[in-house]
């Protein structure tokens, strides 16, 4: 056991999140997303939404600060405008992890998709609501701030 880490925060998931570098990026999957097939490095957390793995993820990963946009999320199909609901609360947890507005794009499918694949890992979590899958590019520790 760990202290102060969210229980998330696997054996495998932290080896991903701590080998990642400046600029790489991590996928957060619902449970309908073909990881398995896309993914380069995968973890499992299974009985664990989105938007709680996000909050996990981001307790410990800085959002990278030199791209307008670190995180992207996938657009709903036909209705690129619609913006659901765990993607309304993947932006809160995240401008509350960042402590700032963390910008999010919205991809077409097809080219999450190939974000996802060329992401350093992807996390598949249980996730049930449709369209809960983001992207978070990973930033920089700033000087002073490892304990």
């Amino acid at each position: 056991m760990l202290k102060n880490l969210d229980p998330l925060l696997g054996p495998d998931l932290l080896h991903v999140l701590a080998s990642m570098g400046h600029g790489d990026e991590l996928a957060v999957v619902d449970a309908n997303f073909p990881a398995a097939s896309f993914a380069r490095r995968l973890v499992r957390v299974d009985g664990a939404s989105a938007t709680a793995v996000v909050r996990a993820v981001l307790s410990v990963m800085p959002l990278d600060t030199f791209v307008d946009a670190p995180l992207a999320s996938m657009a709903v199909v036909g209705d690129a405008a619609a913006v659901p609901e765990a993607v309304r609360e993947f932006d809160g947890i995240a401008s509350k992890a960042h402590g700032s507005e963390a910008k999010r794009d919205a991809l077409d499918r097809n080219a999450f998709y190939a974000r996802a694949q060329s992401a350093y890992a992807i996390v598949q979590t249980g996730e049930t609501r449709l369209y809960a899958n983001l992207l978070l590019r990973k930033g920089v520790v700033q000087p002073g701030t490892v304990a």
